[in-house]
């Protein structure tokens, strides 16, 4: 097994230390800028991703002082359509590491600030508690009246937690008597916080479509990107520990409506078991030894395993006819596709499919699988805001009635953010299982379509009737 916490010697050349700590050859860079040319923010970067590479490659130290390894937003573009396979992500994580390591301080202090936060409370809560952290970070950054209109009117809505919960990984597990049909379920810290009617319409959507939810207990942060932008090992050891819980419940499959969250348990599912210091933290905290049985979906695809879309169809009863939709899948659905296994990781369909079968229109749009910024959204917001406008903008020139997201950072940046990013429009900002839950017919109190910024009520007074 591969030691991920192994050392190079502190003055190896930088390629050196890459390739001992993550096992990527630099040298395999032949400069083709294709990481550069999908890069959202290329623009804002001091160092263009390609520039990083090339530093890299001539032991150019000066790149750990550089703006664009702290402004990363980890969208995985860059790895996914890099022809060589280089982790350029993985590399930018590494970076930020090493540049610590040396004493180096952050060229974007602010992020790195917010990194140690999150870090911190999840060692000692277990979950993130989105509001103490802001609410820290504003103090600790002296920033405290900044998004104090949106957030708020998130407390108006009751979307976020004023209370926070401390959890921890159990040590004894007792398995399920009965484990057919079951699928593990990890809403993520958003899902119990300010995206709960996200969780709770994901929940409204499995039992119509019998899929058997069960939340392991004792779940954990997935260590989002904080933990990976920081400690390789506990990017690893966070997800491992619900993994091992549910894998001590008897489930072979776990699923997340988070696409953070998915990304990291599905980083642990492809490299955890290579990853020898983290078994061993896993070990000590469960008090078992993990066997990697347990494979990750996102949970479109586990309602697209579980029917087709024509079985989707025969639930509905009250199609969604008139509603145009753009399915905007960010950035980790799908990426990096071999990791995921994504069929089609720059033009995925799967939303698309669903959102048909519930009778609504989607159109062709140019930035489904675009990065909105999420990672930066608190640290840099003027960044994501240019980001996520971006997204709003073509969904809306395109026809679209409405944006439709799987992921509850998507959902936040582009629903809870239109009145700062100067645009003189407005346009509803949907999880895809609100609209399930209409479509197959629940009470609308069941949509919590009242806990959206953007009110999308109005549209729902255009939809066809029947033939």
């Amino acid at each position: 097994m591969m030691d991920m916490s192994a050392r190079a010697k502190p003055d190896a050349p930088l390629s050196a230390r890459v390739l001992d700590r993550i096992g990527q050859n630099i040298f395999r860079c032949y400069q083709c800028v294709k990481c550069t040319s999908g890069c959202p923010l290329a623009d804002q970067f001091d160092l263009r991703p390609n520039q990083v590479m090339r530093s890299l490659q001539l032991n150019d130290a000066s790149v750990l002082k550089s703006r664009a390894i702290w402004l990363c937003a980890s969208c995985q573009t860059c790895a996914t359509r890099c022809p060589q396979e280089i982790d350029v992500t993985g590399v930018m994580d590494l970076l930020r590491i090493e540049a610590r390591e040396r004493g180096i301080p952050s060229a974007i202090p602010e992020i790195s600030r917010f990194n140690d936060l999150f870090m911190g409370l999840i060692r000692r809560m277990g979950r993130v508690p989105e509001l103490l952290l802001i609410l820290i970070y504003k103090l600790a950054t002296g920033k405290v009246f900044t998004d104090i209109r949106m957030g708020t009117h998130m407390l108006l809505k009751g979307k976020l937690r004023l209370i926070p919960k401390i959890v921890r990984t159990p040590r004894e597990v007792k398995p399920l008597a009965d484990t057919a049909g079951k699928v593990a379920y990890f809403p993520g810290c958003s899902g119990d916080s300010s995206a709960r009617e996200y969780d709770h319409t994901v929940r409204n959507t499995a039992k119509v479509l019998g899929i058997d939810l069960v939340e392991p207990p004792g779940w954990v942060c997935c260590g989002s990107s904080p933990a990976h932008a920081t400690d390789p090992v506990a990017a690893h050891v966070y997800p491992l520990r619900t993994m091992a819980t549910i894998e001590r419940l008897g489930l072979d499959t776990v699923t997340s409506p988070c696409s953070n969250c998915f990304s990291r348990l599905k980083m642990a599912e492809c490299e955890g078991m290579e990853d020898t210091a983290a078994l061993q933290q896993v070990a000590a905290i469960t008090n078992y030894d993990y066997q990697g049985k347990v494979k990750v979906q996102h949970f479109i695809d586990t309602i697209l395993d579980h029917a087709t879309p024509a079985q989707i169809a025969e639930k509905v009863k009250r199609p969604l006819r008139g509603l145009k939709v753009a399915c905007y899948y960010g950035c980790l659905i799908t990426r990096p596709a071999k990791k995921t296994g994504a069929e089609h990781a720059e033009y995925p369909m799967k939303m698309d499919y669903l959102m048909q079968a519930l009778g609504a229109e989607t159109v062709d749009w140019s930035f489904k699988t675009d990065c909105c910024g999420g990672s930066l959204s608190v640290t840099q917001t003027a960044v994501s805001l240019n980001m996520s406008r971006k997204v709003i903008q073509n969904a809306r020139d395109c026809g679209a009635d409405a944006v439709i997201t799987m992921c509850p950072m998507c959902h936040m940046n582009l629903d809870a953010r239109q009145d700062q990013m100067g645009i003189d429009f407005r346009l509803p900002i949907l999880h895809s299982t609100q609209l399930t839950s209409l479509a197959f017919g629940l009470p609308e109190r069941e949509a919590h379509l009242d806990k959206n910024l953007v009110d999308p009520r109005p549209l729902f007074t255009k939809l066809k009737p029947a033939p």
